[in-house]
């Protein structure tokens, strides 16, 4: 003989699929904020990757520090040319010809996934968030809904590598010299989405990247 549920039983489990899928739910949504942490992680860690396998020391080059391999975050006007508004994440050797700490389009990291595609989520000028070419995953605020990004412990926008996988934090053009700008302490990487937020820390020396 079969058994079969009783209408009590099917109710129970009505019951507990409401309640999992209230308590699971929020936390589907909330965890594109880790997915945007995880993914700069990533970046950075890539960034620190290129630095090593290509060092751009150049004896007859007096700034060949500027091009050491660096991530930059950025956030431009919603016009065109830019990252739509939102903040987006470009990775590039600054070792074009004016060298004032600016990704130009043939400076910028290729997509190790998608050789069609740059490891640019847009900036200002070079390369447009919505252009073919353009990484969307690096655009933290459309992808993944990223309000804010802050730094502590550190300054500047970006983050660099020497061919030792050591980082490096300043502004712009602000390297002056080779060893300028080595990062002494922890730098952390605050990403906000609504009203919550998770950090990202830099060990100095190391360039080891994780969660705080």
């Amino acid at each position: 003989m079969k058994k079969a549920f009783t209408l009590l039983e099917l109710v129970f489990v009505v019951v507990v699929i409401g309640i999992l899928a209230v308590t699971i739910l929020p936390k589907t949504e909330s965890n594109t904020l880790y997915e945007a942490a995880n993914h700069i992680i990533s970046d950075i860690r890539y960034t620190q990757h290129l630095a090593i396998v290509n060092d751009v020391y150049d004896k007859n080059k007096a700034q060949w520090y500027k091009g050491k391999w660096q991530l930059l975050y950025s956030k431009s006007n919603s016009s065109s040319r830019d990252t739509g508004g939102y903040y987006a994440v470009t990775i590039f050797s600054d070792l074009g010809a004016d060298q004032g700490g600016k990704p130009e389009i043939g400076e910028i990291a290729v997509n190790p996934l998608n050789p069609d595609k740059v490891m640019s989520g847009g900036y200002s000028g070079e390369i447009d968030w919505e252009d073919n070419q353009a990484t969307i995953e690096m655009n933290l605020g459309y992808k993944y809904g990223i309000s804010s990004i802050t730094q502590s412990g550190c300054s500047g926008k970006r983050i660099a590598f020497d061919n030792k996988g050591r980082p490096y934090v300043g502004n712009d053009s602000s390297w002056t010299s080779s060893v300028d700008g080595i990062l002494t302490k922890q730098c952390k990487l605050t990403l906000t989405k609504d009203s919550k937020s998770v950090t990202i820390i830099i060990e100095p020396e190391t360039g080891y990247v994780h969660f705080s």
